[in-house]
């Protein structure tokens, strides 16, 4: 006789295989610049200028010269996350056994960790996002409505002071013109930063990866493939002959064919408190009965002085 099976399901064995989470690009254009903790709502970056005069002679008595203190506000956003998760909508799955305690108060979940890792993962992403792309006034899906704007805006034609080439310097990046651009990019950049060590270019992935296939097109003696770091989201590598100027890929740029050089430290990251880009909470709630996270900061950004950094000003 044949068996007639049609009213079972088929059989999936969900704990057979290794879960598998979806993993974004991080992003941490903050470990590159200075951060400025403290900020609740608005705080100034505080800079001094010098300005020597030489003056002719030896018996000199006139004053010449100025020191002068000028400030640029750094004016913050306040971010939140905050979710539920019904770990009960797993109960008719194989998956709730294998991860969810016996009984019916789900305190914990053996997911937590993989749960937790990628909540931070994705709010890296946003902040990346944020310091690049937000757009004062406008809302954003990685920020809301903020009164702030974002280092594509800042480091732009808009900016008194930024320095946007009028050759090749100003051109998106491709394949074939990357390094013609970002020669340019450098050509312009003022000769007083010229020697500093946290010279750096930021762009997107995309554009990084075309700035790679730059330099395997144009001459691969002096490229090491090797020398491309994947540092915590971020793609880096030295700028072939200009030890002093490192390239960077970050997602904060993603869709956008902006360029910018400078000097890095002299970004200026605002927040409260550096630890809350870290620390987050996760509760069960057993008012709601749901696995509870909330993540709760602000930032903001700004740049110190504005004409050490060269933009090639794409959209």
């Amino acid at each position: 006789m044949a068996l007639d099976v049609t009213a079972l399901s088929n059989f999936n064995n969900e704990i057979a295989g290794e879960l598998l989470v979806k993993s974004v690009y991080g992003g941490s254009t903050m470990e590159y610049i200075t951060i400025q903790e403290g900020v609740k709502y608005q705080e100034p970056i505080n800079l001094f200028e010098v300005s020597l005069y030489m003056q002719n002679g030896t018996c000199v008595s006139s004053a010449s010269g100025s020191a002068a203190f000028t400030q640029r506000n750094i004016t913050v956003c306040p971010r939140t996350s905050f979710d539920g998760v019904c770990l009960k909508d797993l109960d008719k799955k194989y998956l709730g056994i294998s991860s969810l305690e016996p009984g019916s108060y789900n305190e914990t979940w053996a997911l937590a960790g993989a749960y937790s890792e990628l909540l931070v993962n994705q709010f890296q992403k946003a902040n990346d996002q944020f310091l690049w792309a937000q757009e004062s006034g406008s809302a954003s899906t990685f920020g809301g409505t903020c009164e702030t704007s974002g280092l594509k805006y800042i480091i732009s034609g808009s900016t008194s002071g930024v320095v946007v080439p009028v050759g090749s310097g100003s051109q998106a990046i491709t394949a074939g013109t990357a390094l013609d651009v970002m020669d340019d990019m450098i050509a312009n950049l003022s000769s007083d930063v010229a020697d500093r060590e946290d010279l750096t270019f930021f762009m997107s992935v995309a554009n990084f990866r075309k700035y790679i296939s730059a330099l395997r097109q144009a001459n691969s003696f002096y490229f090491d493939p090797n020398s491309i770091e994947n540092r915590g989201g971020i793609l880096e590598m030295m700028y072939p002959f200009n030890p002093n100027i490192k390239v960077v890929g970050t997602v904060g740029l993603n869709g956008s064919d902006r360029v910018v050089l400078g000097p890095a430290k002299q970004i200026v990251a605002g927040t409260d408190l550096m630890s809350d880009f870290s620390e987050f909470q996760l509760w069960y709630d057993i008012n709601t009965d749901q696995l509870k996270h909330r993540i709760s900061t602000k930032l903001g950004v700004n740049v110190g002085f504005p004409e050490y950094f060269v933009s090639n000003d794409q959209a």
